[in-house]
């Protein structure tokens, strides 16, 4: 599900990985378009810290390298943009989802 709350911790989130300056109201499609561009740059600059960075951020592996296969059905940019985007997505939901109970003031530091 697509909000304008999600998208905006999305953008953030990817801001944070990827450096990637972020427009106010990215929709989903926005941000998937600079992550592509930003993934190209990437690919062919520092592939080693971007697959370094998938491996951080808990992308599976079989599927980064079936995105990087010459016989993917998409560029490899592409297919790259979408598996970190639909991470990112999963961590976004998470957080909404499972939020830690509030412990009360005695367990403040």
């Amino acid at each position: 599900m697509e909000t304008p709350e999600a998208n905006r911790q999305l953008a953030t989130l990817l801001s944070q990985d990827f450096d990637i300056t972020q427009e106010v109201e990215a929709s989903e499609e926005d941000l998937l378009r600079m992550l592509v561009d930003h993934l190209d740059f990437l690919i062919d600059n520092r592939m080693e810290w971007l697959l370094s960075l998938m491996y951080r951020m808990d992308i599976d592996e079989a599927k980064v390298q079936a995105a990087l296969l010459p016989t993917a059905t998409e560029p490899a940019n592409i297919g790259l943009a979408r598996l970190i985007l639909e991470r990112q997505k999963q961590r976004v939901y998470t957080k909404h989802h499972y939020r830690p109970e509030d412990l009360g003031e005695e367990w403040e530091w």
